[in-house]
């Protein structure tokens, strides 16, 4: 999810992506879907509590749909107390339409390193392991795993193209890495970067960094350098540990040729299985009254970094940004406690702990545009009682 100051001109990044891939704590009960009606022309399912009407919801999810400002929604799915009470797709999507995450997969690459930090394999404050990072007198070895999630390792990094700067988009680091030169291999870009502030000193959104993070984790579960193995010890641990326990089955990760996880971009699932994930870290790390993931880390996702108040371990919060940069929640219209997985053009799950509520919203939105969205999600926030 890039700020304003890397705002992503989403036309090009999505003609850009098109053309090049085509080339290369408490616990309650875990939802079961429940049946979907068929519309006039989409996939529907209204179930309503006790809280919300049926009709009330089917009133709030329409202009995800039917205004053009909300332009374009695929699904939204809405849980509250731990069940599905309202989802609808656009036509040609329904429950078991996988949906790409963009910057969403930023949040599952942290949930999965504190897996990987409480399994004792590697530690938040500790010299991040990188080897090229270790040698005499290189600042990049001050860079810990703590820096990498709140987005303040010091590499340089252009998210994506800034306003009023005349770099075209396909020398920004984002697209390079993904598309372009670093496509091969994401984290060998990522980690050759230069240092352009001391560590912790400064925030910089990158999904490089997500990327590096992606390579720790693969490398502290294997020593092989055979993109197979390495693909394959991810995905088996990513399984074992998150997604099967949690029931999402439709999880899909991308890796690149290297075999390292796409961990700040591309991972793929239903409406569903990400309103799982919102839901487990809502009940903090802890699904059908087992513990997976330590209350502490999530603690840790959801404490504000020390560079920007709105941004957490590889998560973002509805709290007031710095001046200069573009708000990304709704602090004035909800609780301060309510977090949310952010995805370019217009991914969303946001989550209120406080209302037992979590919303998924995907779809294929302009990054600039994302304000009626974003109103229309903290409307349904605010149909709910809190506490």
């Amino acid at each position: 999810m890039p700020t304003k100051k890397h705002t992503l001109t989403a036309t090009a990044f999505s003609l850009l992506s098109a053309a090049l891939l085509s080339s290369c704590g408490n616990s309650e009960p875990q939802a079961k879907p429940d049946s979907v009606q068929n519309g006039a022309d989409y996939v529907a399912n209204y179930a309503g509590d006790a809280a919300v009407s049926k009709q009330t919801l089917e009133k709030a999810l329409a202009p995800f749909f039917e205004d053009p400002a909300l332009s374009e929604t695929r699904a939204v799915l809405v849980m509250h107390g731990g069940r599905i009470v309202a989802e609808r797709y656009a036509p040609g999507y329904g429950p078991d339409s996988k949906l790409i995450s963009w910057s969403m997969a930023k949040t599952v690459t942290a949930t999965l390193m504190g897996l990987m930090i409480a399994d004792g394999r590697l530690a938040l404050d500790e010299p991040a392991p990188v080897a090229e990072w270790q040698q005499t007198n290189d600042p990049r070895s001050k860079i810990t795993i703590r820096h990498l999630l709140y987005m303040s390792s010091g590499l340089d990094h252009t998210e994506a193209v800034e306003p009023g700067n005349p770099e075209p988009i396909y020398e920004t680091d984002t697209p390079r890495m993904l598309f372009l030169d670093g496509r091969e291999n994401v984290a060998r870009y990522a980690e050759t970067r230069p240092m352009e502030a001391k560590a912790g000193e400064k925030f910089e959104y990158s999904s490089a960094t997500s990327n590096i993070l992606a390579d720790i984790m693969t490398r502290s579960l294997t020593s092989s350098k055979d993109p197979a193995v390495r693909r394959d010890a991810m995905l088996e641990y990513a399984k074992g540990r998150l997604f099967d326990p949690l029931g999402m089955d439709s999880m899909t990760p991308e890796f690149d040729r290297a075999g390292t996880m796409l961990g700040g971009s591309m991972m793929h699932a239903t409406a569903r299985d990400w309103a799982k994930l919102g839901e487990f870290l809502r009940n903090n790390g802890s699904v059908q009254g087992a513990q997976l993931l330590p209350t502490s880390w999530t603690r840790f996702m959801r404490s504000s970094s020390p560079n920007d108040p709105a941004y957490g371990g590889h998560i973002w919060l509805n709290k007031k940004r710095p001046e200069g940069r573009n708000q990304v929640l709704f602090p004035d219209r909800a609780s301060s406690d309510v977090f949310a997985l952010l995805g370019h053009l217009g991914q969303n799950v946001v989550v209120s702990p406080q209302q037992k509520l979590t919303i998924v919203r995907l779809g294929k939105t302009a990054n600039d545009k994302m304000d009626p969205v974003n109103d229309q999600i903290a409307r349904v926030i605010n149909l709910f009682p809190k506490g």
